[in-house]
């Protein structure tokens, strides 16, 4: 049975960090050494605290070992389990903002109620009642239920854990109200009261239905103006670069002529016109990063839309259901509907035997944009 070693390493750049040290088998029968980071020394004060994150690994290194049969974890060591081995740096299988999003369920619901609870000791009915007594939105209950089903999932794939009871939770997802969406005169309205910057941030986002993270990842590059297009290649959250949330995501987007002439006008306007640079790059960071779509929402956009009598809550993806909702409008076909949204599915029917040609998701999104554009 192997127990590891924790160990302090120092760094040239950066606090020290506590690592963890272990031998497994490779796969040709001979023993390789393995290290995980566990964090940094300011973090955890000295090797004790930094023991404690270990106990998943530990009881992962030895799962065929008969000693350990029977012993049991708490849902805080799963938890320290599940962020060592998914949330880390390395793996680039989960994007980013799903890594920043598990870890605030866990850090800010799931532990502090379910920490110190022993794996076999959590049940379906209780943790059912728990959330019934949430006072959150039934939609905020989903996902930390689902988080809860997800981190049992990972115990069974390691095998510290051979059930998970999260998937007899019954829990709705259904909103309370129904999001806002924009009118095309509440666009119109918007766009005219808007300052050239956040005006080509919002015509750019309810014409093309971008995601906040995929507007501000935009690059001069990625702008094709010869072929009328849009290429979204990443996206951006808390200013780290990652890949878009689907394949269906990087599709092409086209771009009618209007965009177009207001995207030369805006390549005029800024200092930052090489391929390489942001779309929407941020004077005060000298350009290597864009700028922050939150603060620019609650501090201009918002407050024009207040001046201009909208009292309808508007969030960057607000702009993204109300292109959706023109789109239907306007009679848009479902299959178009679909891949102007680049959303993965509306139905498996609608994928298999259904698609949309260029010429007839260019003719859906003109009719959008006639909407609150004049000649």
């Amino acid at each position: 049975m192997q127990q590891g070693s924790v160990i302090r390493q120092h760094r040239k750049i950066g606090p020290d960090v506590w690592c963890f040290r272990w031998w497994e088998a490779g796969p040709n029968g001979n023993r390789v050494h393995r290290r995980i980071v566990l964090g940094t020394a300011e973090q955890m004060r000295d090797a004790a605290s930094a023991r404690q994150l270990t106990f998943g690994l530990v009881q992962e290194i030895n799962t065929t070992d008969i000693r350990l049969t029977g012993i049991s974890m708490t849902l805080a060591q799963l938890a320290d389990h599940f962020h060592q081995r998914e949330l880390g740096r390395s793996n680039g299988r989960i994007s980013y903002s799903t890594k920043r999003a598990y870890k605030g369920y866990l850090d800010k619901w799931i532990v502090p109620r379910w920490g110190s609870y022993l794996l076999p000791n959590i049940k379906a009915v209780e943790v059912e009642l728990w959330l019934r007594n949430l006072e959150r939105a039934a939609g905020t209950c989903c996902k930390i239920r689902n988080v809860m089903s997800v981190l049992f999932n990972h115990a069974r794939r390691y095998d510290l854990y051979d059930r998970n009871p999260i998937q007899w939770v019954c829990q709705s997802a259904k909103r309370r109200s129904t999001p806002d969406v924009l009118t095309s005169n509440e666009v119109r309205h918007l766009l005219g009261a808007l300052k050239p910057r956040e005006r080509m941030m919002v015509l750019l986002d309810v014409a093309t239905g971008l995601r906040q993270s995929e507007l501000f990842a935009l690059k001069w590059k990625d702008v094709d103006f010869k072929n009328r297009q849009l290429w979204v290649t990443r996206s951006i959250v808390q200013q780290v670069v990652g890949n878009c949330k689907t394949e269906a995501s990087q599709k092409p987007v086209p771009l009618h002529d209007y965009l177009i002439s207001a995207l030369r006008g805006w390549h005029r306007r800024t200092p930052f016109r090489t391929p390489e640079s942001w779309v929407f790059a941020s004077p005060k960071k000298r350009g290597k990063t864009p700028y922050w779509g939150q603060q620019l929402l609650r501090h201009h956009i918002r407050p024009a839309a207040q001046r201009m009598g909208i009292t309808k809550r508007i969030g960057w993806h607000t702009f993204r259901r109300t292109y959706s909702t023109l789109l239907r409008a306007t009679g848009a076909e479902l299959k178009v509907m679909q891949e102007l949204m680049r959303h993965s599915t509306i139905r498996v029917t609608l994928d298999t035997y259904t698609q949309a040609v260029t010429t007839e998701k260019r003719s859906a999104q003109t009719a959008v944009v006639r909407l609150f554009v004049t000649k």
